[in-house]
């Protein structure tokens, strides 16, 4: 089946973006025609289907409920990397953690992905904190695509992968393997242990019932029409611990939203 073989409607493209934003609050825009046309062969191509339409069809089936979430999957973004925006590792490593005295810290990665934002977060704190075995840490990492959930769960990584990571880190909190011809990664068990991934839907209900010290919410909300970034800013506000800090992406300051945080530097908040 050839993508040219398969027409995205103006009126199936509505559909699509209405039903994506009321699944995950996902603003898909008239520019995105064309990438979400291509992404939906890649459904079509995986259900052995051959026009959109009939994709369609299935989506209203009572059996189209159980590809809600490879829909929610082929139209998210999940572009990571271990220690990316390393400007804010940094920012935590030598202003956050040596402020936080607490016997209990608690971390949030608010769009895990595959794992490397969480996994780069635990190293930097059992390098940052010297007493951490005697102290409650974890990291809550929850993301809407089981697909990226599945890849942290397994804590494999490529050696393209680990390009940006220190070679003093892949050394103590990874382990080499064969698979194949090919060297993989292995997250260590320490490093693990302090996470705990989870499914989310950020635009639905958190079953969190404590509060944070840190979040991270970075290159999410751009995807965000703007009062759902406003409603999503203020939970992120109620939900952290008076001195708590967000972190967002570099292209999603929150400027033009109304907000209570105090600015810190760039893609950096405080409670």
């Amino acid at each position: 089946m050839s993508i040219l073989s398969t027409e995205l409607t103006d009126g199936d493209f509505i559909k699509i973006s209405r039903l994506i934003y009321r699944l995950c609050g996902i603003n898909l825009k008239e520019d995105k025609k064309a990438l979400v046309r291509a992404r939906l062969v890649k459904r079509l191509r995986v259900l052995k289907m051959s026009t959109i339409k009939q994709y369609m069809r299935y989506l209203a089936s009572e059996n189209g409920l159980k590809e809600m979430g490879s829909l929610i999957d082929v139209m998210t973004t999940n572009k990571t990397s271990f220690f990316r925006e390393v400007e804010h590792f940094n920012f935590l490593g030598s202003r956050v953690l040596p402020e936080l005295n607490s016997p209990r810290l608690r971390f949030w990665t608010a769009a895990c992905s595959s794992g490397e934002e969480p996994f780069s977060l635990s190293i930097m704190l059992r390098e940052k904190i010297p007493d951490i075995k005697s102290r409650d840490v974890k990291i809550l990492a929850t993301d809407i695509s089981m697909q990226m959930l599945e890849k942290a769960y397994k804590a494999l990584y490529s050696k393209e992968s680990m390009t940006d990571m220190p070679l003093q880190y892949q050394a103590k909190y990874f382990t080499k393997e064969f698979n194949g011809r090919d060297i993989i990664f292995r997250v260590s068990d320490n490093v693990r242990t302090m996470v705990k991934l989870a499914w989310l839907n950020l635009v639905g209900a958190w079953p969190m019932k404590g509060t944070f010290n840190v979040i991270f919410c970075r290159n999410v909300m751009i995807y965000f029409e703007k009062q759902t970034q406003e409603r999503l800013v203020n939970r992120f506000w109620k939900i952290l611990e008076p001195g708590g800090y967000l972190f967002v992406g570099h292209s999603e300051g929150l400027s033009s939203i109304p907000h209570r945080f105090q600015y810190i530097q760039p893609a950096i908040y405080r409670k």
